[in-house]
Order: C-alpha cells, then sequence, then structure tokens
C-alpha cells in the first residue's frame, strides 16, 4: 500500500499540512472571486490590479520584517497571529465597499490573488516542515505539501461558482453572495488558528539548531533570491486572478465555467507535484526546475495567440501541468543548501521575491487589458520566466544538495 505521508513525518507534519489545505480552499475561490467582486463594486481593471498589487507588497513587506528577525520569533505563534489575521482580512472584504479602504485592507491582510501562496504562511511553514522529517524523505514531504496546497486550491476554484447558485436560490443580490464567500474565508483563518494551537511547542529549535540570522549560506541564498526576483516579476503578470479577468474580458466566460477551469489546472498540477519528487530523485533538483518550467512557459506564451477559447484553455492547462513541478524541488533545495540554523531566515527571504517582486506585475497587467483584450502579460510572462529557466541552470547545475553530492 502506498503511504500518503513519508514514513519518518511526525504529528506536527500532518498539522502543517492540513493548515496549508485549509488556507488553499479559501485562496483558491477568493483568486477567482476576486476580480469580479471588485469589478462589482465599479472598480475598473486598473483598479483590480492595484488592489492585487496592494495584497502583494503587503506580503512581501511582512515576509521580508519576519525574514529578518525569524531567528528572534516563536514560529508557532506567529503562525497562530497570522490565522487570525486571515479572519479579520475576510471580515473587511466582506464589510467594506469603497476603494481607499479595500486598498488598505488588501495591504496588511493575508488575501492571495494566485493559485500559489505568496503569504508570510508559506515562508514559515516551510523551515519547520524539514523538522517533521528525515532528510532523505524531505522532498517527498515538500512534495505533499504542495499538492494539498494545490488540489484543495483546485476545489476552491470549483467553490467560485457559488456566489452564482446562493444567488439562484436565496434573496440574496450577487453582490452580498460575493460578501459570503468573503465571510467564509475569514471563517478558515478561524480554523487554521485553532490547527496551528495544536503544533507542538519541541518543533521550536534548541541547542546547536538555534536559529539564526543569514551568515555562511548568505551568498547562495542571496543569489538564489534574486533569481527568484526575476521569476516572480514574471509571474506577476499572471497571477490566477488577472488571468481569470483575461477569460472574463476576451471570452465572456462566467465565473462557474472560468473556477471550473482552474479546478482542472490545479488538479492537473497537483498530480504533477507527486512526479516532482521522483523525477529529482533521477536527475537532480535544479534540472527538475528547468526542464519542466521551460516547456509550461512556452505554452504560456501560446495562450493569447489561440483563436479560439477551447484552444487558450488546453495551452493554459498544459501549462498548469508543468509549470509547478519546480515547487516541491525549489523549496527542498532551498533548505538543503543552507544550515539547519539559517532556514527560517532563508525560507523568509528567498520567498520575500514571490510577493515583492511580482507586486507590480498584476497593476501592469490590469493596465494592458483595460487598453486591450489580447493576453499581452501572458506574452511578457512566459518571455521572462524562459530567461530565468536558463539563468538557473547554468548558476547552480553543480551546487548540489547533500544527497546528491558524488552523484
Amino acid at each position: 500500500m502506498i503511504r500518503f505521508m513519508p514514513s519518518t513525518a511526525t504529528p506536527d507534519a500532518r498539522t502543517l499540512l492540513a493548515a496549508r489545505g485549509m488556507r488553499a480552499f479559501g485562496d483558491g475561490f477568493v483568486s477567482v472571486l476576486l476580480p469580479l467582486h471588485l469589478i462589482g463594486l465599479g472598480f475598473n481593471s486598473v483598479q483590480v490590479g492595484v488592489i492585487a498589487t496592494a495584497t502583494m507588497l503587503g506580503s512581501a513587506a511582512l515576509t521580508m520584517l519576519v525574514g529578518l528577525i525569524a531567528y528572534r520569533l516563536n514560529v508557532r505563534e506567529l503562525l497562530i497571529r497570522c490565522a487570525a489575521l486571515t479572519f479579520i482580512t475576510g471580515l473587511g472584504f466582506a464589510f467594506i465597499h469603497d476603494f481607499w479602504p479595500l486598498l488598505m485592507v488588501a495591504f496588511i491582510g493575508t488575501l492571495n490573488p494566485s493559485s500559489g501562496d505568496v503569504s508570510v504562511f508559506l515562508p514559515t511553514e516551510q523551515a519547520l516542515l524539514p523538522r517533521t522529517v528525515s532528510d532523505a524523505e524531505r522532498t517527498d514531504l515538500f512534495a505533499r505539501y504542495s499538492l494539498i496546497g494545490s488540489l484543495i486550491a483546485a476545489v476552491g476554484a470549483l467553490a467560485s461558482g457559488a456566489p452564482e447558485w446562493i444567488e439562484r436560490h436565496s434573496r440574496f443580490s450577487f453582490e452580498q453572495s460575493m460578501d459570503v464567500m468573503f465571510l467564509i474565508y475569514a471563517a478558515f483563518g478561524v480554523a487554521a488558528f485553532f490547527l496551528y494551537r495544536r503544533l507542538s511547542p519541541g518543533l521550536e529549535p534548541k541547542g546547536p539548531e538555534q536559529k539564526a540570522p543569514l551568515k555562511e549560506s548568505r551568498g547562495i541564498v542571496y543569489r538564489l533570491a534574486a533569481l527568484f526576483s526575476l521569476d516572480s516579476f514574471a509571474s506577476g503578470f499572471a497571477v490566477q486572478s488577472m488571468i481569470a479577468l483575461w477569460l472574463f474580458q476576451k471570452f465572456e466566460l462566467s465565473a462557474g465555467t472560468t473556477g471550473t477551469i482552474f479546478f482542472f489546472a490545479g488538479l492537473l498540477t497537483s498530480i504533477s507535484y507527486l512526479a516532482s519528487a521522483r523525477l529529482a530523485k533521477r536527475i537532480g533538483l535544479v534540472k527538475t526546475m528547468v526542464f519542466t518550467h521551460l516547456p509550461a512557459n512556452g505554452f504560456l506564451l501560446l495562450a493569447p495567440f489561440m483563436p479560439a477559447v477551447e484552444l487558450a484553455v488546453v495551452c493554459l492547462l498544459i501549462r498548469s501541468l508543468l509549470s509547478n513541478m519546480d515547487v516541491p524541488a525549489r523549496n527542498s533545495y532551498v533548505m538543503a543548501v543552507v544550515t539547519p540554523a539559517e532556514r527560517p531566515a532563508a525560507a523568509s527571504i528567498t520567498n520575500v521575491p514571490r510577493s515583492l517582486a511580482a507586486a507590480s506585475g498584476p497593476t501592469f497587467s490590469g493596465y494592458l487589458l483595460n487598453m486591450s483584450t489580447f493576453g499581452w502579460p501572458l506574452v511578457i510572462a512566459g518571455s521572462l520566466k524562459v530567461v530565468y529557466d536558463l539563468t538557473l541552470l547554468k548558476m547552480f547545475r553543480d551546487v548540489k544538495p547533500p544527497e546528491e553530492q558524488g552523484k
């Protein structure tokens, strides 16, 4: 029988994966509904992009702060407080409908316009995961962590059709139904709060494993962070909310249809994560990152040139099957090439670009989509990601993690 969890995983690993799934469901429907919700409030495409940018800038600022002082923090308490912030964010988007107050909530909150996690939760959980499993099964656990996030986010995207169902079967208007969905998002923050409270206090590092700021690993972490900045900047042009906006405008798809597309995209992404772990054991972490990412970016480039919605969706689905196979390999690689004491700081500093560099992308995407329904944001994203892949391979193909030494 195939075990879902690695054999050496502790109960804390299961708790972290459960919390990841809880948050992923909310992220799944919010990333699809956010542009529709904002347009329904009377905002234009540029304003939608600005609010999406604010969410990513706020996440980047908080993640960078945590990265700089991570070695001083109680990580368990940090996760509990961030879960409370998720609750506040959901309430804010449910009850505040004016642009400037919403912009403020977007900046200080945990809302995620992307199909992947770009919040402060991610590096914090990543720093804890290696402590809950053996080194030999570290990549396997990261693959399952990514799998849980993607699979349940896909189900969340499918749930983005709920406002239309609520409108048809109740007295709520479509916008009121949207508010209900953000209240559900707030409820997931409460659920995550109680999950994080179950984490063992002993998970905090002690003795020789005590957390420390970056020192001996500073050079490699900064080089990786610079490369991830390029990839994240490109990703900002094609976050899920902006792809959804493109599909709404270009092909006039409904929220339910778009959510169904993202459900299957997430399903394909989920399948790819387990394949990623197996591929990494055969060809190595860096090659897995690059050789799966390159063809995915080709399909992202092709999507805007497709003459029919069916062909564009096929390109996006094939891209989803390949584009995130690098995620567990990348996360495992970062944790492997730094000392255990530096992992919390390294996780935060390499994840900051995922929000900070990507933050300007949604604003530019909104501006471009306001000018034309052609998918220029997807073309820009795909082109920049190709440059990232080739540069990563050149710089790090000879920098191997401990398990690949001698191969």
